[in-house]
């Protein structure tokens, strides 16, 4: 003889059951939610830290103009980094929004465009940007770095100086990339990284 079945629970009791274990489910990830949010804490704490000393450093040392130039130069490269960290930035975030085949290729455009951008920038841009001679609207001089001045009105070498530029001029060709991204060829994507960086971003920059 067969058993009846169950009765068919209720829309309570499913309820109360799913919240159940949905709060058993948060329980247990709570330990780790708790763990990240102190790390976060412990991370914040030292970079104001570090940036305190920093401070605290740099007011020691610049009492003589070579420490200041040096301060302000460690500065300048330091600020260039987190600006060509962008590249990576971008990358991740046109990767997101294409489609997954094409993750690649979009991680391969955010490299190229910021090497032969460099390149237009150092061979053109920074002549057109920052050259001493020329009108209003291009400058000339400084090709290829040529006869450019050892330091700049700042106090930092120019190699320097071309570092700040050259990232900004990259991460401006790579902002554009994320409207074309699967829309476009490689070479055509290149050929636009180069225009950019050494015509359209100097002629505005200067």
């Amino acid at each position: 003889m067969s058993s009846a079945p169950p009765p068919p629970r209720s829309d309570i009791q499913v309820g109360q059951t799913t919240t159940t274990k949905l709060g058993t489910l948060l329980a247990l990830g709570r330990p780790n939610a708790i763990t990240r949010n102190e790390d976060a804490v412990r991370l914040r704490v030292a970079c104001m830290a570090l940036a305190v000393g920093l401070v605290v450093a740099a007011s020691a040392f610049a009492d003589s103009d070579a420490n200041a130039v040096s301060i302000d130069t460690i500065w300048t490269l330091v600020a260039a980094v987190l600006v060509f960290l962008m590249q990576a930035g971008f990358a991740m975030l046109e990767t997101g929004f294409t489609r997954a085949k094409n993750a690649a290729n979009i991680v391969m455009k955010n490299l190229m465009d910021f090497s032969t951008g460099t390149l237009a920038f150092w061979a053109v841009g920074f002549g057109i940007m920052f050259g001493a001679g020329g009108g209003p609207l291009l400058g000339s001089g400084s090709f290829f770095l040529f006869g450019a001045e050892t330091a700049s009105s700042g106090g930092i070498s120019t190699f320097t100086f071309w570092i700040f530029q050259v990232v900004f001029a990259a991460t401006a060709a790579t902002i554009v990339s994320g409207a074309v991204a699967e829309r476009t060829s490689f070479k055509a994507y290149l050929a636009y990284s180069v225009f950019i960086s050494a015509i359209i971003y100097p002629v505005f920059g200067h």
